[in-house]
């Protein structure tokens, strides 16, 4: 038996617009889930006093509205702001809050560049790819932050790797997974590389690519019997013309 939600029933006249992302926003559950769902979004842009204001004419959540200046008053952090507006609405579990918390503590001890490579990994792992790709492309397309080290960009890189590899585009995630292990050195992104040129490469250029580095010979020997393997453990056959209609029709979804 699923449990029992009860919403606040007061919903607002006039919405609380979230300029950032045209949003409008009618009650304290709206709130709550725009919160949950862009935790690295919410800055001062949101968390200020015309929120507050907001809570207590349109919703009249006039003990929320007083603790949530309080907050602001003492210069508070952000997540105590949060969390004293989910834990108002009464629609998260305690282990709920405590995980948005862990998120939140997370969040707080990264940098800009570390939060926005969050944002972009959420987006990848809730299937929003080529939204994915865009902060990705953003965080290596300006100058970078030596505090976070040239491991970081190279993992950038790995991401729009995947990222582009989701979509198919074997010949674009080969050059990020290059760009990637250049910077990192990280051999697995090399046996990533090798495996999109599989993917895009014709055969023969394929092969005289790896018999021109020892090095990528020998991935490539590994990742030959990988793929063998995975071949026999796949039931369905398709011919090469059903696979780049497939892959046109993939793309087409997710661009």
């Amino acid at each position: 038996m699923g449990s029992l939600i009860l919403c606040h029933k007061k919903k607002a006249k006039h919405p609380y617009e979230i300029s950032r992302i045209h949003m409008r926003i009618y009650t304290i559950e709206e709130l709550c889930y725009y919160f949950c769902n862009n935790l690295y979004l919410v800055d001062y842009t949101i968390i200020n006093r015309q929120l507050c204001d907001w809570l207590e004419e349109e919703l009249e959540l006039y003990d929320l509205a007083e603790e949530l200046r309080g907050i602001l008053d003492q210069n508070g952090p952000v997540e105590q702001f949060l969390l004293a507006v989910l834990s108002h609405a009464s629609i998260y579990s305690s282990s709920e809050i405590t995980r948005i918390h862990n998120v939140l503590e997370h969040l707080k001890n990264q940098n800009e560049v570390e939060r926005e490579k969050y944002k972009a990994d959420n987006l990848l792992k809730a299937g929003e790819v080529a939204s994915a790709i865009l902060v990705y492309q953003s965080i290596v397309g300006k100058e970078w932050d030596d505090s976070v080290g040239k491991e970081f960009y190279g993992q950038v890189y790995g991401c729009l790797g995947s990222a582009y590899g989701r979509l198919l585009l074997y010949e674009e995630a080969a050059a990020m997974y290059e760009k990637g292990f250049n910077v990192c050195q990280d051999t697995k992104m090399l046996k990533a590389y090798l495996y999109c040129c599989y993917r895009y490469l014709p055969q023969e250029q394929y092969v005289k690519m790896l018999s021109n580095e020892p090095v990528y010979l020998s991935i490539g020997s590994v990742l030959k019997e990988e793929i063998r393997k995975a071949a026999e453990s796949v039931q369905v056959e398709a011919t090469d013309e059903q696979l780049k209609k497939w892959k046109k029709e993939y793309q087409r979804g997710n661009i």
